[in-house]
């Protein structure tokens, strides 16, 4: 043994001062490796649709409606089911419903007090007593570890076991501690939550879900393009704020910055009035929803155009001052002819649909003006200053990254960029050229250099690097030739408006591929998974989310309501745990009351993905290899008390 070794030892000695606590802790850790593995639930691409996200987060996608399928089976009616699950999902705005409509309340409490502590005991089965002991909520901690650990059938405990339940209404705690039921076992049902990706844009609600994230028992996240930008933003981005605030606009959002997170954006209303006061241009129409106040239109059409025409110069500045970018395809305000109208574009003019540019100078085409830099200041400090957005970000960078390793299951949002013949594409940061892994892992170091670095140039290039990741060509999370956004909004001709996947999408059925990958990533192509989400799954048109013989799951569905007339559906969710994988597709989300006054849920369709052929234990995961590690270290401790190398004490 070497003295690294010994001292190594001599400091685990402290939490386990003999023979006796390590040996101890030897048969606990050996013990919770032949637990079944835990449920690990994936989503992906909520785009800030929280009431869908929060229903589905609840539910478990079936997670919860199966264990109560699995332990009342034929002994309830499927109405009493639908019930007890949406009282689990929603207990406090159930049980508001409940004491209006029902006659005898103290039976309905007793019944369902009942079922919810059977459910309890079953969710709860797989875990250690310890782990469930810290998840209990404290003020009911001890009543619920009676009640889930005792068996009423065993003589001399039924009616110690009914007096509870019956205290429990007596004293009157049993709407808390329906509620504190219910919490748990959305506690229980699910141990691990994997967010792999977009969590921003499109929809009200991001700031909301991010809230929900933060307090979640178990998360990670793989960061998407929509959230790099807004990790843009709030390190100090300018190109990344013009594109938060005008994604923001055009989907009748503004109110998103404004009050979810307090950035006040008088000063771009002010600017726009002043520079696009009399200008009526239909190119920048709003995109909104039945909740979007209609009074604010034609104000939030002008900011649209201004902080829309700030994008597409502070974004030529940065293709102007990186080539190796290779997006000179971006640079179109200096091909427009304001005297003809027209935009040249790969040679060829096309007549724009809005030529109304006052800010832009044809000398000068990507400078801002004096209002738009003042103007831009103004943003970029709100954008930094905002704690809310800054804890959001944070979150970001400490529980999230690039990609994922985990329990043989590779996450990510996007690509691996290649080439047609299946080969990774060599891309060039800073004069190096990386791909695969080591493209993610340079983008991903120069990210978290753009929010924390100290140093002012690194901390540039990395803010430059971030709004590469949004946008870029090569990026992993974005995954096309080019976002078209200046076609999309001046060009009528849909053929430039075209934006061409990364051949990788071409190729998801490509088993050579989706072999190197994994192999690249440090994972067993035999019997590892790529989890992907960015790309929605076009239903209508056939597609599936199971690619290259179940290798490969495309999670993304379409949780945002803008894609839902493409896909056909509002989503697919991933489900794995100790019997197997199974994805689970969802129908569009009416609303929370309408799920609770109708018991509805929204799963509608279950595919099995893989089904193992023995239950998987804690030991085929990474915490068990974690565990493995640490039963070496503990038995390489206790021979150290056998061998009197170590004292023991106590």
């Amino acid at each position: 043994m070497t003295d690294l070794e010994l001292m190594y030892l001599k400091s685990l000695s402290k939490q386990y001062p003999n023979a006796a606590a390590a040996s101890t802790e030897i048969i606990n850790l050996q013990a919770i490796l032949n637990l079944p593995k835990s449920t690990e639930h994936f989503l992906t691409d909520i785009h800030g649709e929280y009431e869908q996200f929060n229903h589905v987060l609840k539910n478990g996608s079936g997670t919860v409606r199966r264990k109560i399928d699995e332990e009342f089976g034929i002994n309830l009616s499927d109405r009493d089911k639908r019930s007890l699950a949406t009282l689990i999902y929603y207990p406090k705005e159930k049980l508001d419903i409940v004491r209006n409509s029902e006659e005898n309340l103290e039976d309905w409490y007793r019944i369902n007090l009942h079922r919810l502590v059977q459910v309890t005991k079953r969710v709860s089965s797989k875990y250690t007593r310890s782990k469930v002991r810290k998840a209990l909520p404290k003020e009911f901690a001890y009543v619920i570890e009676e009640l889930i650990t005792e068996k009423a059938e065993i003589q001399n405990k039924e009616a110690y076991y009914n007096e509870i339940i019956h205290s429990i209404i007596r004293v009157g705690v049993a709407p808390d501690f329906i509620v504190a039921l219910s919490n748990l076992i959305q506690r229980m049902v699910i141990d691990h939550l994997h967010i792999v990706g977009d969590i921003f844009d499109r929809g009200p609600g991001p700031h909301i879900i991010m809230d929900t994230l933060r307090s979640y028992h178990s998360v990670d996240v793989q960061w998407g393009n929509h959230d790099v930008v807004w990790m843009g933003a709030a390190a100090g981005s300018r190109a990344c704020i013009a594109n938060v605030i005008r994604f923001s606009a055009r989907y009748g959002n503004l109110r998103l910055l404004e009050e979810g997170y307090g950035i006040n954006l008088i000063p771009l209303a002010t600017f726009a009035l002043e520079t696009y006061g009399e200008d009526r241009s239909d190119v920048f129409r709003i995109r909104y929803d039945r909740d979007y106040d209609v009074s604010d239109l034609t104000l939030d059409e002008k900011m649209h155009k201004a902080i829309t025409i700030i994008q597409f110069k502070l974004e030529g500045q940065l293709v102007r001052k990186y080539p190796e970018f290779g997006m000179d395809d971006r640079l179109l305000l200096d091909k427009i002819d304001f005297e003809r109208g027209t935009v040249r574009i790969c040679g060829k003019d096309y007549e724009l649909r809005d030529t109304y540019m006052p800010t832009v100078d044809p000398a000068d085409p990507y400078a801002l003006s004096p209002g738009e830099e003042e103007l831009m200041n103004k943003l970029t400090s709100a954008f930094t200053q905002c704690e809310k957005l800054k804890s959001h970000v944070r979150f970001l960078f400490s529980k999230g990254s690039l990609y994922k390793v985990y329990n043989s299951n590779l996450l990510y949002h996007g690509c691996v960029p290649v080439d047609e013949k299946g080969q990774f594409k060599k891309v060039t940061i800073r004069g190096q050229e990386y791909s695969g892994k080591a493209l993610y892992d340079i983008l991903e170091h120069h990210a978290r250099k753009g929010y924390y670095s100290a140093d002012p140039e690194e901390r540039e290039l990395g803010q430059d690097i971030m709004w590469y990741i949004w946008t870029g060509p090569n990026s992993p999370v974005f995954g096309k030739d080019k976002m078209a956004t200046f076609e999309r909004y001046f060009v009528e001709d849909k053929s430039v408006q075209k934006e061409t996947k990364c051949a990788y999408y071409r190729l998801l059925d490509d088993e050579e591929l989706i072999n190197r990958i994994l192999t690249e990533f440090g994972l067993h192509p035999d019997y590892s998974h790529i989890v992907n989400g960015h790309v929605p799954v076009e239903v209508k048109k056939g597609a599936s989310p199971i690619r290259c013989g179940g290798k490969l799951l495309v999670i993304d569905g379409g949780f945002s309501k803008a894609y839902q007339g493409k896909t056909g559906i509002a989503g697919y969710t991933l489900v794995s745990n100790s019997h197997g994988m199974r994805l689970v597709a969802h129908k569009p989300f009416e609303s929370t009351e309408s799920a609770i006054i109708n018991e509805s849920d929204i799963f509608s369709d279950d595919i099995s993905v893989e089904v193992y052929p023995m239950r998987r234990r804690v030991a085929d995961t990474d915490i068990g290899a974690d565990i493995r590690d640490q039963i070496s270290q503990l038995e390489d401790l206790l021979s150290a008390y056998h061998e009197g190398l170590i004292a023991e004490r106590g």
